[in-house]
């Protein structure tokens, strides 16, 4: 409950400081005067609501993760284990040439790990107890070597910029569609300073289903990603490491309690069949297994 109620006040107050970015640039009564209609106006509105808060969304993006898991930022390691899992961290930042990262560990069940952060040189890392508690040091290494991997190739960056030039998209092609709708319902009449009820019924509605299409073009370049992450991993810790880690996620692969905001940079993702696999984040284990294993034979 506590991490929902995290994940949707950080959400209102994204809404809540983009409202009053346009309030104060008159961006929404600029759009509004022209009724939608002038692209200009309509261009910017969406683009701020679009970008933007995808944008606040990444700059936010440790200290939600860091809220939303109750993760534990490891300023001095207490533990030969800590010690270890901050060194490994370090030196595969070093080979892959990147700032290091905040390592963090965080109390869940399940085997998973991520990483999140505005920058390459400004990233976080974070590991579960689960995945601690059962898997051995190869493993771990390798899973850590995935995540450095989403870090270096720019992954979180990459992944809000189309997030947020599908926002824009799915708020311009709605008011479009809903004016369109409006005008017809209206007889042709065009409304001073915005639309009818036809036009803010439609909007809703086409906001939703073009959402729908949005996030499955933006699930699918996640399942890419996942790809280039375990080709890091076993760059980084072996291709025989990372192959082992996946599969020991595959024998016990538990719920994961990542809140949907981090969820994506997990190592592990849901399982899904039929038209729900258009909606996951991380392609089945089996697959990613077997790209490891084919790249592996063809080398």
């Amino acid at each position: 409950m506590r991490r929902i109620a995290l994940f949707l006040l950080t959400n209102i107050a994204v809404l809540f400081l983009l409202s009053i970015v346009c309030h104060l640039f008159g961006v929404d009564q600029w759009a509004a005067a022209r009724g939608y209609g002038g692209m200009g106006g309509l261009l910017i509105y969406a683009a701020v609501f679009g970008m933007g808060g995808a944008f606040i969304s990444l700059a936010m993006s440790k200290w939600t993760a860091k809220m939303s898991t109750g993760a534990r930022v490891i300023e001095q390691p207490q533990n030969e284990a800590e010690r270890w899992l901050v060194e490994t961290v370090r030196r595969h930042a070093q080979a892959a040439g990147i700032g290091m990262p905040e390592v963090a560990i965080y109390d869940a069940p399940e085997m998973n790990a991520f990483a999140t952060g505005m920058t390459k040189n400004s990233s976080l890392v974070a590991v579960s107890t689960g995945l601690l508690q059962q898997m051995d040091r190869e493993q771990v290494s390798a899973v850590l070597g995935h995540e450095i991997g989403h870090v270096a190739n720019g992954d979180m960056v990459t992944l809000t910029l189309i997030q947020g030039v599908v926002n824009t998209l799915v708020i311009v092609a709605a008011r479009v569609v809903g004016r369109l709708v409006d005008s017809w319902l209206s007889g042709g009449r065009d409304r001073e300073g915005g639309g009818g009820i036809g036009y803010f019924v439609s909007v809703m509605v086409l906001q939703l289903v073009f959402g729908l299409f949005a996030s499955m073009i933006v699930m699918a370049f996640s399942r890419w990603r996942e790809f280039r992450a375990d080709a890091a991993g076993a760059k980084l810790a072996g291709r025989g490491a990372m192959i082992s880690a996946l599969q020991r996620l595959q024998v016990q692969h538990g719920e994961s309690t990542l809140p949907q905001t981090i969820a994506a940079f997990g190592i592990s993702g849901h399982l899904a069949t039929g038209f729900k696999r258009l909606f996951m984040s991380h392609p089945p284990l089996e697959e990613r297994i077997a790209a490891l294993q084919n790249a592996s034979t063809s080398a």
